[in-house]
């Protein structure tokens, strides 16, 4: 991306490298991406097999697990090098995130567990945004009153997308959010979650094994040996219409 200017720039990740310790005590190198940028506003689909290390990419775009070395900044911020207190602050105010473990909360509905983060900020919950939390979970077809422990997998993994979206992050990170899902479910939180970040400008990173999922994106990136190979963009290829 040559030329793009540093207020354009949504992602950039430059010499970052991920190893872990085998069980010999050696360091593994488990991703190592010299240079990765993507645009603010871009949506990109990571793709590649089991262990292949999206997981902990995701992880380390959030901040959640730091790089053995080089430096991941969204939108010039270094996330990789925050304190671990402004790396908190950074994901309550900017991120939003979807991973296949949903982290709601038993014995709560699920509208209560779409409001739970903003009730750690604020003693009530605006009018407006109790009405936004409403109709997100009308379009992904979750009742609001419903106890989360009725609920089925596809249906709690819809309940955590509306929890992510509801904060209107400037960034969205989602792991496999479709993987729970049959086709018609699929599609439907594949519209709500690409439609939501467009609508908000938010940059959108999504590990899928879904082809439907990657193929609406404005960019596919495979991860091969540890590293982002970008395959095609939108402009490279047909855009994808919904069968009828």
């Amino acid at each position: 991306m040559a030329g793009v200017t540093t207020s354009r720039l949504g992602l950039e990740l430059a010499d970052m490298r991920v190893a872990f310790a085998d069980r010999g005590g050696h360091a593994r190198t488990v991703l190592a991406v010299p240079e990765f940028q993507l645009l603010r506003g871009e949506q990109a689909a990571i793709c590649g097999p089991s262990g292949s290390g999206k997981t902990t990419l995701l992880h380390v775009l959030a901040g959640i697990e730091r790089p053995t070395g080089g430096t991941v900044r969204w939108g010039g911020i270094p996330v990789s090098h925050l304190t671990e207190r402004a790396a908190d602050r950074w994901r309550r105010e900017s991120l939003g995130l979807v991973f296949q473990e949903f982290h709601l909360f038993r014995g709560m509905s699920a509208l209560e567990n779409v409001l739970l983060p903003l009730r750690f900020d604020h003693w009530s919950i605006a009018p407006d945004v109790l009405g936004d939390a409403n109709d997100l979970l009308d379009r992904v077809g979750v009742w609001p009153d419903a106890d989360v422990d009725t609920l089925s997998r596809g249906e709690r993994q819809r309940v955590a997308l509306v929890r992510a979206l509801l904060r209107r992050p400037a960034i969205m990170l989602a792991d496999e959010p479709t993987a729970s899902l049959d086709r018609d479910g699929a599609r439907r939180v594949t519209d709500l979650l690409c439609d939501l970040c467009r609508e908000l400008g938010a940059t959108l990173v999504v590990a899928t094994h879904d082809p439907w999922l990657a193929e609406r994106l404005d960019t596919i990136v495979d991860i091969a040996h540890g590293d982002l190979r970008p395959r095609t963009t939108a402009a490279q290829r047909p855009r994808l219409v919904s069968a009828t």
